[in-house]
């Protein structure tokens, strides 16, 4: 029988469980399998609520050869219009294991492509990845959004970096860089000096707070018109991607002479082999008009020293995040957190080389919420 896909429902989980078994016998990575629910856990699909994930599953007369996920969000762009835009995310073909299902995840993006027009990609972990290079055939637009990252405590970075610590020779140039402390100047000189090239900010604060209210709606339409391409971020959406019981986030608000200028969402990101042992901190979302950009990152990164963070990290699109990541301490490095539009989506950017550095996208708007920022 043909390959159909159809709404992932809890009829077929136990299918579900036997593709996720084959991947893993194959030898897939541990990480790639798919959902063990028909219902998501996070967003699930609601009356009249646009925003919320929805999974489906291509079936091979019963059994499953792989899966899909949408997550469906309003944005705002620069004709003043507001969209419902949908994230695809999640690809899984059993063609990573079994050649003879290799079409399968071209079928899974042109079944993603009839259900949601307005389609983006994000994240994909680099151009290598056979998303993105499948992407770049069928002429999406695409881009690299800018990684940065601040190095709170030197000496454990150099020790604990697994990613720039693969040859021995490395390892020995590492280890005296923290052993004599010539990292540990090197990396304050530099990271100093940007700050030393900021512009003045005045003076702010940057609230804890438990969750998000109504002050955040007037901070969404004041910037809104700022950008040419941004998630809808007011106090509902706000409310839904960060409940207040989700103590795994520090949500920021932050203000000057007694008035709201910003927010911020930061966080620790799970333990990855790559950075050792550091405590990783991410700034994981933030919202601000142009002008106040720079305090909201500084107060974001304060916290998240103040939370014992080794290392900081970010993703950010929109050229004046990135520059004032900069002025705030930040070193950038090759990203491989890909942006990548469907033609219908991107129609609506053009002329995409103009607008690129206007987009605000964060690790947030891709597959890194709840837990993989």
């Amino acid at each position: 029988m043909p390959i159909v896909i159809q709404p992932y429902r809890e009829e077929h989980q136990p299918a579900v469980q036997e593709f996720n078994q084959r991947l893993q016998s194959g030898g897939a990575d541990p990480d790639l399998v798919f959902f063990t629910f028909a219902q998501p856990r996070w967003l699930p699909h609601a009356d009249g609520a646009s925003l919320y994930q929805e999974y489906f599953v291509a079936l091979e007369n019963g059994t499953v050869r792989g899966g899909y996920a949408l997550k469906r969000q309003n944005f705002f762009f620069a004709d003043g219009v507001t969209r419902n835009v949908a994230y695809y995310h999640h690809p899984l073909s059993e063609g990573i294991v079994n050649k003879s299902y290799a079409a399968v995840g071209s079928m899974l993006l042109k079944d993603a492509m009839s259900r949601s027009p307005l389609l983006y990609c994000l994240g994909m972990g680099g151009y290598d990845r056979p998303l993105p290079k499948m992407l770049i055939r069928l002429g999406w637009a695409h881009f690299a959004v800018p990684f940065y990252f601040n190095v709170v405590r030197p000496n454990r970075f150099f020790r604990e970096i697994q990613a720039l610590r693969k040859s021995p020779f490395r390892r020995l140039i590492l280890n005296l860089a923290a052993w004599t402390g010539t990292g540990w100047a090197g990396v304050k000189t530099i990271q100093g000096l940007r700050k030393l090239r900021a512009p003045k900010v005045g003076s702010f604060t940057a609230e804890r707070v438990e969750g998000f209210s109504d002050w955040v709606d007037p901070l969404w339409e004041q910037a809104k018109n700022h950008y040419a391409m941004t998630a809808v971020r007011d106090c509902q959406t706000m409310r839904t991607l960060y409940p207040a019981s989700d103590t795994h986030f520090t949500r920021l608000r932050v203000r000057r002479g007694g008035q709201d200028i910003g927010w911020a969402v930061v966080g620790e990101r799970r333990k990855d082999e790559k950075y050792g042992a550091m405590r990783v901190g991410s700034i994981v979302d933030c919202w601000a008009a142009p002008e106040n950009v720079l305090p909201v990152l500084q107060g974001a990164s304060t916290t998240l020293v103040d939370l014992g963070a080794d290392l900081i990290v970010s993703n950010q699109s929109h050229h004046l995040w990135a520059h004032a990541l900069e002025h705030a301490g930040f070193l950038n490095s090759p990203s491989n957190f890909i942006f990548a539009a469907g033609k219908s989506l991107s129609a609506l950017l053009q002329p995409i080389a103009e607008s690129q550095s206007r987009l605000h996208f964060t690790r947030a708007d891709g597959d890194g919420l709840p837990r993989n920022f």
